[in-house]
């Protein structure tokens, strides 16, 4: 089932957004078993995106291939060392002390940390990220760490069924995305765009959406993952 919804899902996802940009897939693998992870890979995904520091150290030698490995969730600064090296991208710099600390784990790890920065877009208080209004600043005092290069921005829109409102916050990043280039910032990817919002997303000019639920179905928060 899961290698079908993964192929069925890479039919829909347009190739390139309005922009040009080549789409890139996510398979969201919160809470799922490295079989589940396995054939979604055999489905053709390219890409996973882990949520949890945990789950990403017990399945990182039972995933087959060699997928870019994400990092989606919300960070502890203490837990980076457990990531340092084996993540192709950040998703979630959601705050300056984290930027800091990352930067300093990676210049002492000898290694370059490429990273998203989080932008909560909704302005919602269950949601890390720096507010719209900030993100030039943003990106201009973590650009500026050693170790890091910022590739792009991220962001999650609210859980709201106003879709003139979730386009217009939609549009809102990708203007800033835009504005940044014009800048000088030399960003790739515009990471927004979940299960029940990617089309949207897309359609505004995301060029990087992150997937669960449409390809492994309702997570089961009660069914200890087990390997």
């Amino acid at each position: 089932m899961i290698e079908e919804n993964v192929k069925k899902l890479l039919k829909e996802i347009p190739e390139k957004n309005p922009f040009g940009e080549k789409v890139t897939l996510i398979a969201a693998v919160k809470l799922q078993t490295a079989d589940g992870i396995n054939s979604a890979i055999c489905g053709g995904v390219t890409d996973i995106g882990d949520n949890q520091v945990q789950e990403f150290r017990d399945k990182f030698d039972l995933i087959n291939g060699t997928p870019r490995r994400h990092f989606i969730g919300h960070l502890q600064t203490n837990k980076i060392k457990y990531l340092l090296g084996k993540v192709d991208l950040y998703h979630s710099v959601d705050r300056y002390n984290l930027a800091e600390e990352l930067s300093l784990k990676s210049a002492k790890a000898e290694v370059t940390s490429n990273i998203l920065i989080q932008i909560n877009i909704g302005n919602e208080e269950t949601k890390g990220g720096f507010p719209l209004e900030e993100a030039d600043e943003a990106y201009r005092k973590i650009s500026a760490l050693p170790a890091l290069n910022v590739e792009g921005l991220m962001a999650m829109l609210p859980f709201d069924r106003d879709e003139a409102r979730l386009r217009s916050l939609a549009k809102a990043m990708r203007r800033k995305f835009d504005e940044l280039n014009a800048q000088g910032a030399n960003l790739k990817y515009l990471s927004m765009g979940m299960s029940g919002d990617w089309k949207l997303c897309i359609e505004e000019g995301s060029n990087m959406i992150r997937l669960g639920t449409a390809i492994f179905g309702e997570r089961n928060y009660k069914r200890a993952v087990s390997e």
